[in-house]
């Protein structure tokens, strides 16, 4: 039977040329799914390998946090200029525009509030939720040391798994209860045992000493937590360091909502993230920016 290609130009079938299977640009994700790896690249710059997030989940424990009372406000003019948002299922159904093309990072972990034990979390939210909300990708609270490490650990597993089977990535949050040191050799396990055990990626605080050490015995790519606010060049000072070190990028909060002028550190962050651009440079561009904003 003749096929129905009624074309009169030659077919080439480049015999002699090898299919290229090509590598993915992002750590330790090469062997994941299509859709996995399509929604990390929406996440994650292909070009620089990093990542700008805007993180405004805080109100899940803490309530309407200095700088997230009215996140129409204060937090949708930003998103722009942000590669992700990490939000939670409430405020993005509540207050984020749908006609927002940003990917979406839904914080799936909660339970109790500053007035409890923090470590005392469950599962959140169900992956179908995720999946109907076109999630890019789902982030959990992991406890290694805290009260209630087990189940912290178990809550992350269960929605690796639930993660996998409908190619959504789960990014595990390292936490620090108030009594532990933030050192090197605490975050090495923490993020290690995440990595371990199924997240595909990890958001960690940086220290100041031996922090590649961090993020090079995690086989998955790190993202910075931002942290509590400082001030400007030292935030930018520690976002700088952390990509240097090994880090692909930053999920960013305090330090950029609670600034003076959020919309120019916001892009001041940018520059320092995907171009490198020098802490006290951002700096000046960030008072520049300030100043035209005014």
């Amino acid at each position: 039977m003749p096929e129905a290609d009624v074309s009169k130009k030659e077919k080439n079938y480049f015999i002699d040329t090898p299919q290229k299977t090509p590598g993915y640009f992002l750590k330790g994700c090469g062997n994941l799914d299509w859709g996995m790896k399509h929604r990390l690249a929406q996440v994650f710059n292909p070009v620089s390998g990093r990542t700008v997030m805007l993180a405004v989940d805080h109100g899940y424990f803490q309530g309407p946090t200095t700088g997230l009372e009215r996140i129409d406000q204060n937090i949708v003019p930003l998103i722009p200029n942000c590669d992700a948002l990490f939000c939670t299922r409430g405020i993005l159904r509540s207050v984020i525009p749908a006609d927002m093309t940003k990917p979406v990072f839904l914080r799936a972990s909660g339970g109790p509030s500053i007035l409890k034990e923090l470590s005392n979390e469950e599962i959140a939210m169900d992956i179908e939720d995720a999946i109907r909300l076109n999630a890019a990708g789902i982030g959990i609270q992991v406890f290694i040391g805290g009260e209630y490490e087990t189940r912290s650990v178990h809550n992350m597993t269960k929605l690796v798994n639930m993660g996998m089977r409908y190619g959504i990535p789960v990014m595990a949050v390292t936490a620090v209860g108030k009594d532990m040191v933030r050192d090197a050799q605490y975050f090495r396990l923490a993020c290690r045992m995440c990595a371990e055990l199924g997240a595909n990626v990890v958001k960690t605080y940086f220290v100041p000493e031996d922090f590649e050490t961090i993020t090079s015995s995690c086989p998955v790519p790190i993202v910075m937590a931002g942290g509590k606010k400082l001030p400007e060049l030292d935030a930018l000072t520690m976002a700088y360091n952390a990509v240097q070190q090994g880090a692909s990028g930053v999920d960013m909060g305090r330090n950029i909502f609670q600034s003076d002028a959020p919309e120019a550190m916001m892009e001041a962050v940018n520059k320092v993230i995907h171009e490198n651009m020098k802490p006290k440079d951002a700096l000046e561009l960030y008072k520049t920016l300030k100043c035209e904003k005014k």
